[in-house]
């Protein structure tokens, strides 16, 4: 991954709307959201939906398939898997007692949701 990609990435997470859709889509892994119901848990109109769709799938942060007459999004989970080890890949300047904290913050919060029944 180059900064690039990065930056695409950030500006597309960077705006409110945009935001609360991917953790949407993240939250409904793997079985994805059409784009109406998407729009209606964002609560913004569908045609607006479709354009904050359209940057983050520029931004490699979702994928989307057609399903009958629907459009199922879904996070890429990998690229923003990708663009997160691309951040903290330096953090520690060879101190990994840096980064240490990043990585407990995060495996909790997984863990979690994983053993909900």
């Amino acid at each position: 991954m180059d900064d690039e990609k990065v930056i695409l990435a950030l500006a597309a997470l960077a705006q409110p709307t945009r935001l609360n859709a991917f953790k949407a889509l993240v939250a409904s892994e793997p079985e994805g959201v059409p784009a109406g119901e998407l729009a209606r848990l964002c609560s913004v109109p569908q045609n607006t939906m479709s354009s904050h769709l359209a940057i983050l799938h520029r931004a490699r942060l979702v994928s989307a398939h057609r399903h009958s007459r629907s459009i199922i999004y879904r996070a890429d989970l990998d690229h923003f898997r990708a663009m997160t080890l691309h951040l903290v890949q330096d953090c520690c300047g060879g101190r990994p007692e840096v980064c240490a904290p990043i990585i407990q913050g995060l495996a909790p919060s997984c863990a979690a949701k994983a053993d909900v029944p």
